[in-house]
């Protein structure tokens, strides 16, 4: 899957619109051969600054580099920073458990500005009500390095319409395995490069936690945990996205099967997959230098602390964590309820869209080989829904 070059190409081939009305057209058939691209693989067992600088810039460098993405451009990322930054992890802070890195994000941030880019916004959907910085600060971000780059640097949380005046609707464009359509904040819009700036961990209803799941947290939780639209609303998505207990507000886009099961590990990867329809991934860049296993977050009981040691990156979002989940000790290719995944596999499902391999033996890894750097989390779901 390349790049959306501009907002105006975005828009085009996710078929954004305000006002247009919804078609909803149906899944289409399995393709014949499926989009591959290379994924690049670092050690990095420090998060130094200059160890971190060294190693990105190796691993994006036989990826061709950032230019293209990034010169002159508006660069959005999507870090993960689920849960709080005043939540630690089996005695740890969240950077060192289940966080991105701050130091991964600014190396990400100057390796960006020095490849020219315009202005570099980052993203993220809170459960708070308060400004988006000192969140940022309480999670470790030393912004005055960020305010030090000539690119311009925003910071949006996107759990409402935040700086925007309105929310965009941006249909599905494989029809949608969840919904048809969603609306989604202006910063997934207004831009021409997106960046899911993941970590390397597992998810208790989705398998693993890559790329791909991270754009999970696109959709804005005032929109989409609980019936009522609340710009306010510091709720998570379990309601609507979970569980289908409630349905999004009149005026949104509906469930396409309000039939269908209401059952987490049914409905997770299926959102999982529209919302990578909905915001296609430019390049994923996943920090497995300090993890956990077991799950998303500290929420989640069994986590385990894992060094892992590594970076790894990609232009193809379903082909980066095909191999990470590899690199993880589990098969991409696993069937339902197998491996890691509680219940579907939505790196498969991915890739019976046509949106790229998720078989390890079709990708090219650049650097690190494979067997070199796995690292097997040894954790599987204790539940499945066979």
């Amino acid at each position: 899957m390349g790049p959306c070059r501009s907002r105006r190409d975005f828009l085009r081939i996710a078929g954004a619109s305000l006002v247009a009305p919804l078609v909803g057209s149906p899944l289409r058939a399995a393709p014949t051969s499926r989009p591959t691209s290379p994924v690049s693989i670092a050690r990095c067992k420090s998060y130094d600054r200059e160890v971190l600088y060294r190693e990105l810039a190796a691993l994006l460098d036989r990826l061709g580099g950032l230019t293209k993405l990034a010169s002159g451009k508006t660069v959005t990322v999507k870090v993960n920073l689920t849960g709080s930054p005043d939540q630690p992890a089996l005695g740890l802070p969240p950077r060192l458990t289940y966080h991105t890195h701050p130091d991964v994000i600014l190396a990400v941030a100057t390796l960006l500005d020095r490849a020219g880019a315009r202005r570099i916004r980052f993203v993220e959907c809170t459960y708070q009500l308060g400004p988006f910085e000192p969140y940022l600060r309480r999670a470790g971000w030393d912004l005055n390095a960020f305010s030090a780059l000539k690119a311009a640097v925003e910071y949006e949380d996107t759990r409402n319409l935040g700086t925007g005046k309105q929310y965009y609707e941006v249909k599905v464009p494989t029809g949608g395995s969840l919904f048809p359509a969603y609306h989604l904040n202006h910063s997934y819009i207004d831009c021409d490069t997106y960046i899911s700036l993941a970590k390397l961990k597992n998810h208790a209803t989705a398998g693993v936690t890559l790329g791909i799941k991270n754009n999970f947290g696109v959709t804005p939780t005032s929109l989409y945990s609980h019936h009522e639209p609340n710009e306010k609303s510091t709720s998570a998505r379990m309601a609507v996205l979970h569980s289908g207990q409630e349905r999004p507000a009149d005026g949104l886009p509906q469930e396409l099967d309000p039939a269908s099961p209401r059952v987490p590990s049914y409905r997770v990867p299926r959102h999982t997959v529209d919302s990578l329809g909905i915001r296609p991934i430019d390049l994923t860049i996943i920090d497995g230098i300090e993890t956990v296993s077991g799950g998303e977050g500290p929420w989640v009981p069994g986590l385990a602390v894992k060094k892992p040691g590594l970076l790894l990156a990609g232009r193809n979002p379903v082909c980066t964590d095909a191999v990470a989940t590899a690199v993880m000790g589990y098969d991409p290719m696993a069937a339902r309820a197998t491996g890691p995944f509680p219940g579907d596999n939505h790196l498969a499902m991915a890739a019976a869209l046509g949106l790229g391999t998720n078989d390890p033996k079709e990708i090219e890894v650049l650097g690190v080989p494979l067997k070199d750097a796995l690292y097997p989390f040894h954790w599987e779901p204790a539940e499945r829904n066979v």
